[in-house]
């Protein structure tokens, strides 16, 4: 077991890029995963991902315990040939930390393949325990990271889609994106319309009948070399929102593939997927009425990508701003 106690010099900085360091794990990648697997502890606490955040004081105790027994695995996970970490259970709801690269939920019929889906996954993993299968609240896309909140009953089910409706949820994102918005803080509003043959959102004109309103707040957390880190907290949540309305303002999520302006030399940065992470989800609890408040870290992928534009730039903040 390792142990350190902070000093002055390492006050306020985050928990997860204080285990990355070199003289401690190492990678930001290593740190999540102690995280994950119940590995790390401060001032005698076990820590979660949830708190990979956390500011560190002066006399905080940071203990790793790498060989604690049945760590090896994360504990909290389903999945039978992948990890999807449980953030959150009871007997209503299930908060999961999908990682990019899975579907939230099957494809439809129409375009149905044998790609793997949280759903699918959360359903084996209730059928074991004897429930019946879960309830599709929201979903994020494929390639986006993050928080993800599925119904364990039909009621529940109704309660959270209602919250939706009304907007009531508050769904933060992080997002790197090329160029630097201008003004660096503010709201981006838009009439979409969803194209069944492109299977893309367009931009339309406000008396469209078919057209929607998307809605979201957002600002800059970090200039980088080329690109930004941005949070883009939704109001409204149509399909691939944030997407479209970046790619409307000249700024293309890095590693966009769909949703992209102008040509390919101006996307330089290579990144395997669009940049985007579910970060936070806060809303109330679909039967007693608690605020529910839950925070996925930035993932490895999309940490290590801002710490390679921030080297680029001379910058030298933390990947989250938040």
């Amino acid at each position: 077991m390792q142990q350190w106690t902070i000093g002055s010099g390492d006050v306020g900085v985050r928990l997860d890029k204080y285990l990355a360091g070199a003289d401690r794990l190492v990678s930001h990648g290593r740190a999540l995963t102690a995280l994950e697997r119940g590995k790390i502890f401060v001032n005698d606490r076990e820590v979660t991902p949830a708190d990979a955040g956390t500011r560190l004081a002066v006399g905080d105790v940071v203990r790793v315990w790498m060989d604690r027994p049945g760590s090896s695995r994360r504990r909290a996970a389903i999945g039978e040939t992948r990890d999807l970490p449980i953030l959150y259970e009871d007997e209503t709801m299930v908060v999961l930390n999908k990682p990019a690269g899975l579907l939230a939920v099957p494809l439809p019929p129409t375009r149905r393949t044998d790609a793997p889906s949280v759903f699918d996954d959360l359903k084996d993993y209730l059928r074991k325990r004897g429930r019946r299968r879960p309830f599709v609240v929201h979903r994020i896309d494929r390639d986006t990271s993050g928080l993800v909140l599925f119904a364990k009953t039909s009621d529940a089910q109704v309660a959270l889609k209602e919250q939706f409706k009304r907007h009531r949820p508050e769904r933060v994102y992080l997002a790197v994106m090329y160029g630097h918005p201008s003004p660096p803080a503010g709201s981006w509003r838009d009439q979409l319309v969803w194209d069944e043959k492109s299977l893309i959102q367009k931009e339309t004109h406000p008396k469209d009948p078919r057209g929607k309103d998307a809605f979201c707040h957002y600002r800059t957390l970090e200039r980088l070399k080329g690109a930004s880190l941005v949070e883009v907290n939704l109001v409204t949540g149509r399909r691939n929102q944030i997407r479209i309305q970046a790619r409307l303002r000249g700024h293309t999520l890095v590693g966009e593939k769909r949703y992209v302006y102008g040509p390919d030399e101006l996307r330089s940065i290579t990144f395997p997927r669009q940049a985007l992470h579910a970060h936070r989800l806060v809303f109330d609890h679909p039967t007693d009425g608690r605020l529910m408040r839950f925070e996925a870290p930035i993932p490895g992928d999309m940490a290590e990508l801002v710490e390679r534009l921030r080297v680029n730039s001379g910058h030298s903040q933390s990947p989250q701003g938040s």
